[in-house]
């Protein structure tokens, strides 16, 4: 049994959570996850780690509750226990030596998985350029916590109502051609706004890693449902990734398998996918 002991609420559906997991917290990297179930009924729902505290002995998690999984989980309390906590599961962030500039860019509850990689890299002494994007005022989490972890902090907004009124790609876009040469950009978010930074970076042949989030069942690689087709070739999210190179993801192919259970995932529970930016959570 895994003890909840913080919680805090970002905004009206995303929930902040701190679970007592002191092996996986020793453990966890960038880019990791792992797989909760509420009671022994539970279904088994895979979350991006998105801290971890290895003194405290625990590990963060950050969510929008969008079906029944992550609904009970976020009406639960400080004090409650969950049954199952797994991890840290997937392959840590690699960076390369030689990248000393690096922009994040994040998407919606994206971010919350973009802020520890801008963490994690700012204190190794890089320069980080974070570039967060949201839908409008209302939906703004982590501002405060990206700008600490950051050398330059970007906030977007679709409707203008916080930060400057446009998407990221557009920021994005600007930042490289006034000059900003980056080695590395991380995109983390729904699925169309990570295949439109990929293709906004390409020309430029800028390296781009993206976070995946498919369809996602025993996060071991024996299920085969996190199939994603990479540089022609098959690959498991949640043992060969979740981390790919961006311009070499099927995106089209990906955005398809994810809306394939659209309509069960609708009517009866939560959507089984790394919850590290779907289009529900732009």
């Amino acid at each position: 049994m895994f003890k909840i002991v913080a919680k805090k609420q970002l905004n009206a559906v995303t929930t902040w959570l701190d679970i007592d997991a002191p092996k996986i917290a020793k453990k966890a990297l960038p880019g990791q996850f792992i797989i909760f179930r509420i009671d022994e009924q539970g279904e088994r729902v895979p979350l991006t780690i998105a801290d971890a505290n290895k003194e405290k002995g625990t590990v963060t998690i950050i969510f929008q509750a969008i079906g029944r999984s992550t609904k009970m989980l976020s009406s639960m309390n400080v004090g409650d226990y969950l049954q199952d906590f797994v991890g840290p599961l997937g392959v840590a962030t690699h960076i390369e030596e030689n990248v000393k500039k690096v922009c994040v860019v994040g998407g919606g509850v994206g971010c919350a998985i973009a802020y520890p990689q801008a963490k994690f890299l700012f204190n190794q002494g890089l320069e980080v350029d974070v570039i967060a994007g949201f839908r409008n005022a209302e939906m703004v989490i982590l501002e405060e916590e990206m700008k600490a972890v950051s050398t330059n902090y970007y906030l977007t907004t679709d409707d203008g109502s916080h930060g400057e009124k446009g998407f990221v790609t557009d920021k994005l876009k600007s930042l490289i051609d006034n000059g900003r040469d980056y080695d590395l950009v991380i995109a983390i978010g729904p699925i169309p706004m990570m295949k439109f930074v990929s293709k906004t970076t390409e020309p430029y042949n800028i390296h781009t890693l993206v976070s995946l989030n498919p369809i996602m069942i025993d996060g071991t690689g024996m299920c085969g449902g996190c199939r994603v087709t990479v540089g022609g070739e098959f690959k498991f999210a949640c043992v060969d990734g979740p981390d790919f190179d961006g311009h070499k993801v099927d995106f089209d192919e990906l955005m398809r398998r994810n809306n394939f259970y659209k309509n069960q995932e609708t009517h009866d529970s939560d959507n089984c996918r790394l919850l590290q930016g779907g289009s529900e959570n732009a």
